[in-house]
């Protein structure tokens, strides 16, 4: 395992951030190997090299101590943008466990973005920091079957151990929910994908899904993507380069479709999707507080 050297863990202050309402970024490691074939953080512009290689930050506990210690406002500390905290390294080296730690002592929040039910190891750690700010577990699904999911994300766990995390969280009172993004044209993009991975949210008591129906391409990522579903389903990647072209936004044709399924399917379940209400739900209850540095 290999480290890099790390000045800052923490990102500024936000008052108001319309992706699940974090007040501040954080991530550990740098780069992911869990080989999603749609990963945009993969794109060029992020600079990280060798993304599918997983590195820590040098000292990165001790920097996020010193950093949350000093911060003049409380708040959600979200994390999994661009390296999903529970990767398989994290089992040994929990570092994500011990900034759980820190964020508890120091009152802080927490967002997290995964696709691994190794965060069921800290529900302790999750649920002591609900006691006194807002949590929120987002698991990234994009596909109701397991077999596709090993082909299109082939290192993480597959969407049947998503789900069953998702209950186990939801039942200890862990906010949880599905970010059903990216949904891949051509592959995913149907009816019954759409209606099933809503109903077992359902099922397994997610609070919430926010969607994207179709997937976004730039850069070196493109190459990537193409390279991969062409390997895996060479019509597919046929009709993405005849549909979008080089196009960064590529949109399912289904969307409207898909959109319209996906909403009478969450209301007949009681599941959230709009991102504020989503925000207002899982902030509930909670006072956002300032302290002094004296």
């Amino acid at each position: 395992m290999q480290s890099i050297p790390a000045k800052t863990i923490l990102s500024a202050y936000s008052e108001k951030n319309d992706w699940f309402g974090a007040n501040y970024n954080m991530n550990l490691y740098r780069g992911c190997c869990h080989g999603c074939i749609y990963c945009d953080s993969r794109s060029d512009c992020y600079g990280i090299d060798r993304f599918d290689e997983v590195r820590i930050k040098e000292n990165a506990i001790e920097i996020l101590e010193r950093e949350l210690r000093s911060k003049r406002k409380k708040g959600v500390v979200a994390t999994g943008a661009m390296s999903d905290p529970y990767n398989p390294f994290e089992k040994k080296l929990r570092l994500t466990r011990s900034a759980l730690e820190l964020l508890d002592r120091f009152h802080f929040g927490f967002s997290a973005a995964t696709k691994s039910d190794l965060i069921l190891r800290d529900i302790d750690l999750l649920s002591k920091i609900a006691q006194h700010s807002p949590v929120l577990i987002q698991f990234t699904i994009t596909t109701a079957d397991d077999e596709l999911c090993r082909k299109i994300e082939p290192r993480v766990s597959v969407s049947s151990d998503r789900f069953q995390a998702i209950q186990i969280l939801s039942r200890s009172g862990i906010f949880t929910g599905i970010l059903l993004m990216p949904v891949l044209p051509f592959l995913e993009d149907t009816e019954e994908n759409i209606r099933k991975i809503v109903e077992m949210a359902g099922d397994h008591g997610s609070r919430f899904i926010y969607p994207a129906f179709g997937v976004t391409l730039r850069q070196n990522q493109r190459d990537w993507y193409l390279d991969k579903i062409g390997h895996l389903f060479p019509d597919v990647k046929e009709k993405t380069m005849k549909t979008f072209e080089n196009r960064y936004s590529c949109q399912s044709p289904n969307a409207k479709m898909l959109w319209r399924v996906f909403q009478e399917t969450c209301q007949q379940r009681g599941i959230i999707y709009d991102m504020s209400d989503i925000i207002k739900t899982y902030k509930a209850g909670y006072v956002q507080e300032q302290i002094s540095l004296f």
